[in-house]
């Protein structure tokens, strides 16, 4: 898909490495969840210093089993942000639990606001659901201490922000379970993957459990089932994949800050532009680039951008506008004030460790064109 455009905006590092490592795994011919998942899961584990991990077959399967291994069903409410991808939302429905859209803080901080969440709880509420939008951690103190005080589980969707430091912590250890995705658009890929970790020892357990059908072995032919499970298992070529690119992570996050520092520079000052996390201090893996543009602007950028090869989306359309939240859980229809200002302005930039930042000014430069009328050039890409 990249191939269609100037600038994507997403890619892979995918590369030699990888190809090697697969072929190795297709020499050995041991294709499902082995030996090659097991190390994975300790590299990973040992990045996020915590005893251990548990690999899966995508980040909606590593949501889908944490929210079963803390017990949440029917009737159970699961209050999260509705500005996030629909994947936190449909494990919810799917157990018969409820999910309660909570709002985002601000322009410049899209995570999940912990006082709208406050407002939110009441006595069927189970857990929370923190997404670290764009790799940016949320107020995890503030949630750690909310969820704590009611006796209420923290779940942590990391999918945008592996081995990235969250305070004291890294981000998806601070909550309950923490769910990453190594989706082909995210930093590590996997082509499809997750993987889950905790603090716990027996509720990981029992995560590694249900991914492989609740299946024990019993020392002879035959095995016992001591649960409900699923298969959620991850082959050992996906595996094989993430272990180089957890190795090569560093070096694609420095790419991706300094194509980040090229987008604020050359964007500070376009008329109408918010960039989001402007100001933030802390670490952050730079998984997106997403922008606040002018709403009556925003369809007519996205198409000069795409005439000029520039690929753009929107991360996310929020969930609680989807038909079938609409009509299927009557709460969807609280207003969420900031998130639905963001939803109309928002779009995301090309961002990814293949550009470079001659790409990043060839992008910002397209954006000024069409949102600055004090931009006199049309732009021209620039080497790098």
């Amino acid at each position: 898909m990249a191939e269609r455009w100037r600038v994507a905006v997403a890619d892979t590092t995918v590369a030699a490495a990888e190809i090697d490592a697969v072929s190795r795994v297709l020499s050995a011919r041991w294709l499902s969840a082995g030996e090659t998942t097991r190390a994975f899961e300790r590299e990973f584990a040992r990045a996020l210093g915590v005893p251990d991990a548990v690999a899966v077959s995508s980040g909606t399967a590593a949501l889908h089993l944490a929210v079963l291994a803390l017990d949440i069903g029917p009737g159970d409410e699961v209050v999260m942000p509705s500005l996030s991808f629909v994947a936190a939302a449909e494990v919810t429905a799917l157990l018969g639990a409820v999910p309660v859209f909570a709002d985002v803080r601000s322009e410049q901080d899209l995570t999940i606001d912990p006082d709208d969440v406050s407002r939110l709880l009441t006595s069927r509420t189970r857990a929370v659901v923190a997404m670290h939008y764009s790799g940016f951690p949320a107020d995890l103190a503030r949630l750690r201490a909310l969820t704590d005080e009611h006796g209420l589980a923290l779940i942590e969707d990391a999918a945008h922000a592996p081995v990235v430091r969250a305070g004291s912590r890294m981000a998806g250890t601070v909550g309950d379970l923490g769910c990453f995705s190594f989706h082909p658009a995210k930093n590590i890929t996997t082509g499809e993957g997750g993987m889950v970790v905790g603090t716990d020892a027996d509720r990981l357990d029992r995560v590694r459990a249900m991914r492989s059908h609740c299946v024990a072995r019993t020392g002879g032919i035959g095995y016992d089932v001591t649960g409900v499970g699923l298969n959620y298992r991850p082959t050992e070529v996906s595996s094989a994949l993430g272990r180089v690119q957890l190795g090569r992570l560093a070096e694609d996050r420095a790419r991706r800050g300094a194509v980040r520092a090229t987008y604020e520079e050359m964007l500070r000052d376009v008329p109408g532009v918010v960039v989001p996390f402007a100001e933030h201090t802390g670490d952050s893996a730079h998984h997106l680039f997403a922008v606040l543009v002018p709403a009556r602007l925003r369809d007519e950028l996205c198409r000069r951008l795409a005439a000029e090869g520039i690929q753009t989306t929107m991360h996310y359309p929020p969930t609680h506008r989807f038909s079938f939240y609409r009509t299927a859980y009557p709460g969807a229809h609280r207003p969420l004030p900031v998130t639905e200002r963001v939803a109309a302005r928002l779009v995301s930039l090309p961002m990814h460790a293949r550009m470079s930042t001659g790409d990043a000014a060839f992008v910002a430069r397209a954006v000024r064109s069409v949102l600055d009328p004090r931009a006199a050039h049309r732009p021209r890409r620039v080497p790098g």
